[in-house]
């Protein structure tokens, strides 16, 4: 910092400057992600013909394992659809917009639900955390196994219209990346590529993200062709996470261009409940007096849980009998 402050006060060379800018963003970059601080960046590649967005999102997901005492292979599972939640609420523009996506295959896991805001804040639902299964033949946690190779995804976006977004798609593979790659070109019309990965130890969530990738309707072939081969060259993303490679980094590294521009970043995705007492006795309302009557009568008492977070409300008489009488 005192170097970068000694050129731009005694220095007129403004190239020498803007080299040293360069090299402090790449260090400052560097240092957040060796703190393990969770983020979305877009970036336009080619001359903008080509749309990224890299998520790193290692704490999100480890919330979620912790919430929800996840097994590795549900963590990884689950990990994934967090992290393609996030990016796709991201992509909503309004503060009351939600997405929620639903993911239900024929494997032990059974359903997966996420929800998302625009900021984006995540929660999420797994019907079994506690799935444990061979590695597959790779030596790997076997993801499509435990989420199922038949299913769908149906994905709902309430944006403030009259009617929400619902767009279905079967699974392809039960990898989740590539079911939500034919989600978007089904669903929604649009090619993409996209990359999702966990890697968990026995301490946990050693590194999360994803990435989505778009190529725009003036996109050479030659530029999309490129960027396939980039992707393939790059490897698996949680393996460059894991690397300590920024999303910079990476994203330059899955598009083969080194002149890769930064359009929006300093975007922190968090796993967050929203849940409260208030919602919680709105759920007892929306049973019906007959039921809630018969909960005062046999119980005296309701507690009620989160499915998103697991806390607890707890209700007394007289708190239900103000319920009832309203």
């Amino acid at each position: 910092m005192n170097l970068y402050y000694f050129i731009l006060n005694n220095n007129k060379n403004h190239d020498i400057i803007d080299k040293v800018k360069r090299q402090l963003d790449i260090y400052q970059r560097k240092e957040k992600y060796l703190t393990m601080a969770d983020e979305i960046i877009k970036f336009l590649a080619y001359d903008g013909k080509i749309s990224v967005v890299c998520a790193n999102t290692t704490e999100l997901v480890e919330k979620a394992r912790q919430t929800h005492d996840l097994s590795p292979v549900v963590t990884a599972s689950f990990g994934r659809l967090l992290t393609i939640t996030a990016i796709m609420g991201n992509e909503m523009k309004n503060e009351k917009d939600k997405l929620t996506i639903q993911l239900k295959g024929n494997g032990q896991i059974g359903t997966m639900l996420t929800v998302s805001n625009n900021y984006p804040k995540v929660k999420g639902y797994v019907a079994n955390p506690y799935v444990d299964l061979p590695l597959n033949e790779f030596g790997k946690l076997d993801v499509a196994k435990a989420v199922g190779y038949e299913g769908y995804i149906n994905v709902i976006k309430d944006i403030g219209l009259k009617d929400p977004y619902i767009g279905i798609s079967p699974l392809i593979s039960g990898e989740i990346a590539e079911d939500f790659a034919n989600y978007f070109v089904n669903s929604e019309q649009r090619n993409s590529a996209v990359a999702l990965g966990v890697l968990v130890d026995k301490n946990g969530v050693k590194s999360a993200g994803g990435y989505l990738i778009n190529p725009m309707p003036d996109a050479t072939e030659e530029e999309i062709s490129k960027v396939e081969q980039s992707i393939f060259k790059a490897g698996a993303m949680s393996k460059m996470l894991d690397e300590k490679l920024t999303l910079e980094e990476i994203a330059k590294k899955i598009t083969g261009d080194d002149n890769i521009k930064i359009i929006k970043n300093n975007i922190t995705p968090i796993y967050e409940c929203d849940c409260s007492k208030n919602h919680m006795e709105e759920a007892l309302i929306a049973i019906g007096k007959e039921e809630l009557k018969k909960i005062i009568e046999e119980d005296g008492k309701a507690e009620l849980m989160c499915h998103f977070c697991n806390k607890k409300y707890q209700f007394s008489k007289d708190e239900l009998l103000k319920i009832y009488n309203k």
